[in-house]
């Protein structure tokens, strides 16, 4: 993050103790940036966070107070944002739940219904902040064509970003609000090599890219002073295939 936009006020970021998020923080910490974050289950790196002087929060987004919990938690710690990072996610299936009705209901509260809700409940402390505020969804590939074996989680996805136009239109000028639809960023440690390469072979680029691809987007929108209701596709050019 260049000098220029490094800001006092924090920055939000959902579900960031681990792979994606954990990167953002990590790169936020380095340029001298604050962040506030929200975790599920407390690991060992929350300690390490927190002895770095990030503010931890533990919220379950599953669970019905969550939601107003975190407003209340984040406006405690702080009287204004420079952006809000929904980044916290869950990647579940329909062939590995009985009850998909409750799977539906799982994947759009946590990829929809929380974001609406923290972006109307937190909207006045991006609005206090001196500089242009940011909201960024984190969406999926998937938002543009569906997905035949998480068929939930894309709808869900796609509602997220359908969130992202209604927002600007409502937040703007005060507030920029733009989403990143990345497809494979960084595999998990447990994917296997078989696993590995039939994924690869879906965009034209083949490559695994790391997160830095995501904190370059991030980058881009929070140093834009102009784009707002837009998405960044991180596809590797898998509509080309």
């Amino acid at each position: 993050m260049s000098q220029a936009s490094v800001s006092t006020s924090p920055i939000l970021i959902t579900g960031g103790a681990q792979r994606i998020g954990l990167a953002l923080v990590e790169h936020f910490i380095e340029a001298g940036q604050s962040v506030i974050i929200t975790y599920r289950t407390r690991h060992d790196v929350i300690n390490e966070l927190e002895q770095r002087g990030v503010i931890c929060l533990a919220i379950d987004f599953d669970k019905p107070e969550a939601v107003e919990l975190c407003i209340q938690q984040v406006m405690a710690h702080t009287e204004s944002l420079r952006a809000i990072i929904h980044n916290a996610s869950s990647w579940e299936q329909e062939a590995d739940h009985a009850d998909c009705a409750q799977l539906f209901d799982n994947m759009m509260r946590i990829h929809a219904k929380v974001p609406y809700l923290l972006n109307l409940g937190l909207s006045t402390l991006l609005n206090t902040a001196p500089q242009t505020g940011d909201i960024i969804h984190i969406t999926d590939y998937v938002v543009d064509r569906g997905s035949q074996k998480h068929i939930a989680y894309a709808a869900s996805k796609s509602a997220l970003d359908n969130l992202t136009r209604s927002f600007a239109a409502k937040l703007a000028p005060k507030v920029k609000v733009n989403s990143i639809a990345p497809s494979l960023i960084i595999f998990n440690q447990d994917d296997s090599e078989d696993y590995k390469v039939r994924t690869l072979s879906k965009s034209v680029m083949g490559i695994e890219p790391g997160s830095h691809e995501i904190i370059n987007a991030v980058e881009m929108i929070l140093q834009s002073n102009y784009m707002t209701g837009r998405s960044i596709k991180l596809d590797g050019g898998r509509h080309l295939k």
